[in-house]
């Protein structure tokens, strides 16, 4: 099934585009880097073999065109290139302790760490697959890719990305079958709206209905959504200027309340979710250090 989190992986596409070249090189803006990357760290971010031009090929609207960090404040669309076919490496770890308070800084913005090693981590290569060929493929006629939910789960969120941002349009198994999973939501949850930015809101409430596992199902799901914190991330990748974005999951049948949990994500331009934290299931605090899943750029 769906968790509050299968936004933060849709957004990890975009952390794939975000690799640079001359790894440790000092810099203090971007054009001093041959990846336009300056780190919050002040050194460039790192070319990889595979991916030594991957910023500039980054893609927003199907047109090729320079993904470049700037000092607006916000995250727009053309920053969030979310396409089928791009991957980026994360260290997660399941079931840890890691408070997502941070550290208050003197300007009222916050720092977080998470490039240390937890219990458990272990690299993962995320992947937006391509709907073209899947079985599903024509009961999502909109839909941009589909990507893993969880390390838990085999299932697969499918996403469409439009002018608006990333919406989850419903949740599928690999393969079709007798038990296989088919949800759709409706209307589509709303995942990101974009432009985001300090104090950015949105909601959403869908109806989830198919089958899982083959059995019939029907429930409503509600993504409450903002911008509560700005700040730096650091993770075993390097450290990011960050917007974070604070996510509840409710899940609803008839009157009753079987779910709910928190997610925070916290994103950098042209990057996306450069880590993702997830409560576990039925979290009260404002602020958590009882997490799920973890989850933060490796390189």
């Amino acid at each position: 099934m769906s968790r509050s989190s299968s936004w933060l992986v849709a957004l990890h596409c975009s952390i794939a585009a975000a690799c640079g070249s001359s790894a440790g090189t000092t810099c203090t803006t971007d054009d001093q880097c041959a990846s336009h990357f300056c780190r919050a760290d002040g050194t460039c971010a790192p070319a990889t073999a595979d991916a030594p031009s991957a910023r500039s090929d980054a893609l927003a609207d199907g047109t090729p065109g320079a993904c470049t960090p700037d000092a607006t404040g916000q995250i727009t669309l053309a920053q969030l290139p979310l396409l089928a076919g791009q991957s980026a490496k994360f260290r997660i770890a399941t079931n840890v302790t890691w408070n997502t308070a941070g550290t208050a800084n003197t300007d009222g913005s916050r720092s977080w760490d998470l490039s240390g090693q937890l219990s458990g981590d272990a690299d993962q290569m995320l992947t937006l697959a391509s709907p073209q060929g899947a079985w599903w493929a024509g009961d999502f006629a909109t839909a941009t890719y589909a990507t893993a939910l969880s390390t838990s789960s085999n299932l697969l969120g499918v996403f469409a990305v439009d002018a608006t941002g990333v919406a989850l349009l419903g949740v599928v198994s690999p393969a079709a079958g007798s038990m296989k999973t088919e949800l759709t939501y409706d209307p589509p949850a709303t995942i990101v709206a974009v432009p985001v930015m300090a104090g950015s809101t949105w909601s959403s409430t869908s109806t989830v209905t198919g089958t899982a596992e083959g059995a019939l199902v029907d429930y409503d799901e509600k993504y409450d959504s903002s911008v509560d914190q700005v700040g730096t991330m650091t993770t075993p990748y390097g450290s990011f200027p960050v917007l974070r974005v604070a996510t509840n999951l409710t899940r609803t049948e008839g009157v009753a309340t079987v779910l709910t949990n928190k997610t925070f994500s916290w994103m950098a331009q042209c990057f996306g979710a450069v880590a993702t934290v997830q409560s576990q299931s039925f979290e009260t605090g404002s602020e958590f250090s009882s997490d799920a899943e973890v989850e933060r750029l490796a390189p």
